[in-house]
């Protein structure tokens, strides 16, 4: 539902700063230098305790695999991904993010399909059903309807839904990774791609918890499971062990095998882009902004691989840490909105309004901060007696602070405008953003500037062209982001809740067969529609690389192009811009 919302913010800072390279650079050019190093320390908050989940979850996972300690993993995981991020930069991370994407959607199939139709411990969502109650009446769930784990009403489900929204608000609205891929989008596929990325994305973690989450519970009691005869713990679930162990019984070392290739798509992949993130804010936030403001490309480049490097090397050490003082990816994950989601609201609407007062901007994330650390310690402190990490893990003092986090600048936002007066902003200082200057980069590979796609000189005709288009997609991005919102998060799940209602074994299986077609339509868009996106610049490339190896093709040079064929190309590149962009 976050990155739905998301679309809308994508789509306005096209508009506003078509420019930009990061949304602080936005932050900056209305707010000056005080409110843009607030936004960021809260960006950089978001970046290392997203990577940090990643890191404890997937070195977690790989331990209980192959034994592999969790300290080694921690910093083995990163190698591969600073190797392709150093050399190949967010384009490394749009390639890698859809191969990695379609393996994964391969091994849920797997899985899903295993458990619910050819495995010999389930076989069938009737069979899946029919453990499930068993295990209810074994093991009622407190909290939940009946004690059945076949039911949406349940009360620690609820806790988790809205610290779920929130943290997701927060990782999603502060994360420079999403912004960077907006700044890169062709203004005409923004809009469809979020849209499009959005609800493929809900089917990922619907199908994954329904086939092994549900299966880690109805195999439990099975001598194949691996903790048999004893329970999951509650720190192997909150270590997120639950999905390996789960795929071990249904596939054995298969099913360890496909969840140790799984976790490795998604830590590598998401990684790559927290990786791409973090270089950005100290090359152009940090480096260009305070210290060189006339860096060209060569030098910016040498500032992201250093950034690259030494943020992979300091999360490691600081996820290696957590491990020690046993901090989990589940408590990371829980902690996060109260942490980074109080800038939510004010980042937001630094786009979106024109009235969001400096004052209101700078002060509201640090005031709402305080307050969501106050509402989950003092929580903790009166549940637990005492605050430790099982007391502050708890699901009562995170949502408290969550919810602090995310509502609290509803009130600082409003009444710190109206102190220091709304700002009446023209939006011109956003505009007046420029792109970097990459003439250095093009000279030392001997390449004309205007062939590489994104550098061609635009008209004032063009800007006003894409600014229409930009306008039209902003319009209904807000319509159409709201009513999906609304249906995913209240016309669907609400009523389902409210009544209290158990599954019957018909709706299960409906439940189940939605879900698979659900990924299906997924795998559609993430995997094979892109394919078809992209097939005349595939086409193109297919064609320089065999004129390439037959010698019968040089690229363009800063001499001057000399041949029709490279005529040809430099106008097919033009032509092409907006695919390759895409």
């Amino acid at each position: 539902m976050s990155v739905l919302l998301f679309a809308t913010l994508a789509i306005e800072l096209k508009r506003r700063a078509p420019n930009a390279h990061t949304f602080l650079e936005v932050i900056r050019a209305r707010y000056g230098p005080v409110c843009h190093g607030v936004y960021i320390v809260f960006a950089l908050m978001t970046n290392v305790l997203v990577t940090a989940m990643l890191l404890t979850g997937g070195s977690s996972t790989v331990n209980f695999l192959t034994g592999m300690p969790t300290a080694a993993a921690c910093f083995l995981l990163p190698v591969g991904v600073v190797l392709y991020t150093l050399f190949g930069g967010i384009k490394a991370t749009f390639l890698t993010d859809y191969v990695h994407t379609v393996m994964i959607i391969v091994i849920i199939f797997t899985f899903a399909f295993t458990a619910y139709t050819t495995s010999s411990l389930i076989g069938s969502p009737g069979k899946m059903y029919d453990l499930l109650t068993a295990a209810s009446k074994a093991h009622p769930v407190a909290g939940n309807q009946d004690g059945s784990y076949l039911t949406m009403r349940s009360q620690q489900g609820g806790i988790f839904f809205v610290i779920n929204i929130v943290g997701n608000f927060g990782t999603i609205f502060c994360d420079q990774g999403y912004y960077q891929k907006a700044i890169s989008a062709s203004p005409i596929y923004a809009l469809p791609g979020y849209i499009m990325g959005g609800l493929s994305w809900f089917a990922v973690p619907w199908l994954c918890a329904s086939t092994l989450g549900l299966s880690a519970v109805a195999l439990e009691s099975n001598p194949a499971f691996p903790t048999y005869p004893n329970r999951m713990s509650a720190a192997d679930i909150t270590a997120g062990l639950a999905l390996p162990n789960a795929a071990v019984a249904l596939l054995g070392k298969g099913g360890a095998a496909a969840t140790l290739l799984l976790v490795f798509m998604a830590v590598t992949s998401a990684m790559s882009a927290e990786l791409v993130a973090v270089s950005s804010i100290f090359t152009y936030d940090v480096y260009q902004s305070y210290f060189q403001p006339e860096a060209k490309g060569r030098r910016l480049i040498t500032v992201t691989h250093v950034s690259v490097i030494l943020y992979a090397i300091a999360l490691a050490s600081f996820s290696t840490g957590l491990y020690y003082i046993g901090i989990s990816m589940g408590y990371l994950y829980l902690l996060m909105g109260v942490i980074i989601s109080s800038a939510v609201l004010p980042a937001s609407l630094t786009l979106l309004w024109s009235n969001q007062s400096w004052l209101a901007a700078t002060l509201t994330p640090p005031l709402g901060l305080c307050c969501s650390l106050i509402a989950w310690l003092v929580t903790a402190k009166k549940q637990g007696g005492e605050l430790t990490v099982k007391s502050t893990g708890a699901n009562d003092p995170m949502l408290a602070g969550n919810v602090v986090a995310l509502l609290s600048p509803l009130i600082f936002v409003p009444l710190l405008t109206l102190i220091g007066r709304p700002q009446h902003y023209d939006w011109k200082s956003m505009s007046a953003i420029r792109r970097g200057d990459d003439s250095d980069v093009a000279r030392s590979a001997s390449v004309e500037l205007e062939t590489v796609p994104g550098e061609s000189h635009r008209t004032e005709n063009d800007e006003k062209m894409e600014q229409a288009t930009l306008k039209r997609a902003s319009k209904i991005a807000k319509w159409l982001t709201c009513f999906l919102a609304i249906s995913l998060l209240v016309l669907w799940p609400m009523p389902i809740y409210g009544s209290g209602y158990v599954f019957s074994k018909g709706f299960f299986t409906g439940w189940i067969s939605i879900a698979i077609a659900w990924l299906f339509c997924s795998a559609g868009c993430v995997a094979i529609y892109p394919l078809w996106e992209g097939r005349k610049t595939m086409k193109r490339t297919f064609k320089l690389a065999v004129k390439d190896i037959q010698g019968k093709w040089k690229p363009h040079t800063t001499e001057g192009v000399g041949s029709d064929d490279e005529l040809t190309e430099k106008e097919s590149i033009k032509e092409e811009k907006v695919v390759e962009k895409s």
